[in-house]
């Protein structure tokens, strides 16, 4: 469809936007990156055979974005913190599939050198998605 070529054709500058909105809490609500995450989302369905090249750094914002959730001592509400984890590990699983199980490879290295549980239970639903 359109949005698919138009996602494609903006797709660096749509990454930059993205990567921007990861790196930074807008408040205890957390609009913003709720939001960003769903585009995330659907970026990868429409760009789908562009994504794999682009694993590293947007694996590299999702871990940050979680690992920033987590160690978050703010207002952030925890239905809001859940959602927000649960909204990377979606995106996680999909760049999984579309780059055929890379993304499980590169999770190994970090899920056995991080203690934090909540980061492991992110890591463990990727890996246990077929």
């Amino acid at each position: 469809g359109r949005l698919g070529i138009l996602i494609v054709r903006h797709l660096k500058r749509l990454e930059r936007v993205i990567l921007g909105y990861l790196e930074v809490s807008d408040g205890p609500e957390e609009e913003a990156r709720l939001g960003i995450l769903e585009t995330l989302q659907r970026t990868i369905e429409h760009a789908w055979p562009r994504m794999p090249c682009r694993l590293p750094v947007l694996l590299k914002a999702l871990l940050k974005m979680i690992w920033d959730i987590h160690t978050d001592q703010g207002s952030t509400p925890e239905p809001v913190k859940a959602a927000l984890l649960q909204g990377a590990t979606e995106c996680l699983i999909l760049l999984d599939r579309c780059s055929e199980g890379q993304v499980k490879i590169l999770l190994e290295g970090v899920y056995s050198s991080c203690e934090e549980n909540c980061i492991r239970e992110c890591i463990r639903k990727v890996q246990e998605n077929t």
